[in-house]
């Protein structure tokens, strides 16, 4: 039994996320989406608590189910494999802190089995000076061992994960504000953190040259802050049999990184190709200046049109901490199961969970109508493919193009086979800024997001 899980996002109480983050809505991009299950986001937050503990019901083994209630008004409706999506507890905290002589900002994921463990952990929080109504993603004073040594008082269950571990400004191994290992940043707990969520600007191979993380599970979330955006990472759980997911098993996929089978494991991660991400190059934003870290490696990292220092991202920091080549993973793809894609694999590390590259249906849609994503022609286009075929996980990952382009223009299901194959080329983020994916080298580029219209110096 498999189960696609998205778990990292946020509610409409954090900064700069969408008012429609609310669980019917969330809900019904779920059934849209392909999702089986999806992380609450931000219980931290005392009005979300609220409508979390109105909108869902405790399934009793750690999960949580919507309402009936809660999904009168829902109007999209389509059957998924796995039967109806589920939620898990999580929250999110930023730790402002300092440590070593240096200041640190690290985020912080938090999963927990039931809501009276959260209750506790959001008290214990607020006992300690946390401002948790200030955001969804409170920014709060304790350290990162303070925070472990805080949940873990309350239930050892909770488990604790590093967010978008190598974003430059809040992340543990970030560039500007974190660390060289997972025993600096955790101390006596790093241990217990047996999984790392990769972020948008890294993918699997660039995590697997860390020697630190061969221990440590790899799971991809869309930390996304719209409907929309969710399922642009993803990851794939698997169990024998067919008895329902429950929190135990979630808990000990996330601890079996050798992948034993006769547990629950990750079954492969999907993955937002890390060059799209806002931070993969480094540069600087204001300037226009994106450099590869080989460039800033021989040139400096002072930004050579204002002479301030640049923006050093994802990919040079995974040079700086690299303990291996990528060619000594030796990558090659194979079929995953009867996927019409391919995946990634290492021969040299065999029990490490492959990846698939994708980009979101709405952006292929998007550029072969040659409109923004977000208009009115994608979501109808959009909603029509994902109904047709129970989500859009089924439509990229499952669906041969020939039956896509019965249902949809033929154009579309010929951009789904180009991602498949990886016949794309990228135009890298960087400081913020995120890439630029084009399907159709031939043809005018479709318009871009206002953040994305830049004309981009690569020096």
């Amino acid at each position: 039994m498999q189960l696609i899980a998205d778990l990292q996002l946020h509610s409409k109480y954090s900064r700069a996320v969408s008012p429609e983050m609310v669980i019917p809505k969330m809900y019904e991009w779920n059934l849209k989406k392909g999702i089986g299950l999806l992380a609450t986001g931000d219980w931290t937050h005392p009005l979300w608590i609220r409508e979390l503990k109105a909108n869902l019901e405790e399934l009793g083994n750690g999960l949580l189910k919507i309402k009936a209630e809660a999904k009168q008004h829902i109007q999209f409706n389509t059957t998924l494999a796995h039967g109806d999506p589920l939620f898990l507890l999580s929250g999110e905290v930023s730790c402002i802190y300092t440590h070593n002589g240096k200041g640190r900002r690290n985020h912080i994921l938090l999963f927990a089995p039931s809501f009276a463990v959260v209750d506790k952990i959001n008290a214990a929080l607020t006992k300690r000076g946390c401002n948790l109504s200030s955001d969804g993603r409170p920014i709060i004073g304790l350290s990162s061992q303070e925070v472990c040594e805080l949940v873990w008082s309350i239930s050892e269950e909770v488990l604790v994960i590093p967010a978008h571990a190598w974003t430059p400004w809040f992340s543990t191994f970030g560039s500007m504000s974190g660390y060289d290992s997972l025993a600096e940043c955790y101390g006596q707990f790093s241990e217990r953190i047996y999984a790392i969520e990769t972020g948008l600007s890294s993918d699997p191979a660039m995590n697997w040259r860390v020697k630190e993380l061969d221990t440590r599970t790899l799971i991809s979330c869309s930390d996304s802050h719209s409907g929309p955006k969710l399922m642009r990472e993803a990851t794939i759980f698997a169990k024998a049999g067919s008895d329902d997911f429950s929190f135990a098993d979630i808990s000990t996929a996330l601890k079996n990184w050798q992948r034993d089978k006769t547990k629950p494991y990750i079954a492969a991660t999907l993955e937002f190709y890390p060059e799209e991400g806002k931070y993969h190059f480094d540069g600087h934003r204001a300037c226009n200046v994106r450099m590869h870290p080989a460039d800033t490696k021989q040139k400096g990292v002072i930004c050579p049109v204002c002479g301030k220092p640049m923006t050093i991202g994802v990919m040079h920091r995974v040079e700086d901490l690299a303990g291996r080549t990528e060619a000594e993973l030796k990558l090659v793809k194979k079929q995953l199961g009867d996927f019409p894609v391919q995946a990634i694999y290492s021969e040299t590390f065999p029990n490490r969970a492959p990846y698939i590259m994708m980009v979101p249906l709405q952006e292929i849609i998007a550029e072969s109508m040659e409109v923004q994503s977000y208009s009115k022609k994608v979501m109808a286009e959009y909603e029509k493919l994902v109904a047709a075929f129970g989500g859009e996980f089924t439509v990229l990952f499952k669906t041969a193009a020939a039956e896509i382009a019965k249902v949809s223009n033929p154009k579309i299901a010929e951009g789904i086979e180009k991602v498949r194959k990886g016949e794309i080329t990228i135009q890298p983020g960087y400081d913020g800024t995120f890439g630029i994916v084009k399907i159709w080298k031939d043809e005018d580029a479709a318009p871009q997001a206002e953040d994305q219209k830049e004309q981009l110096s690569l020096l």
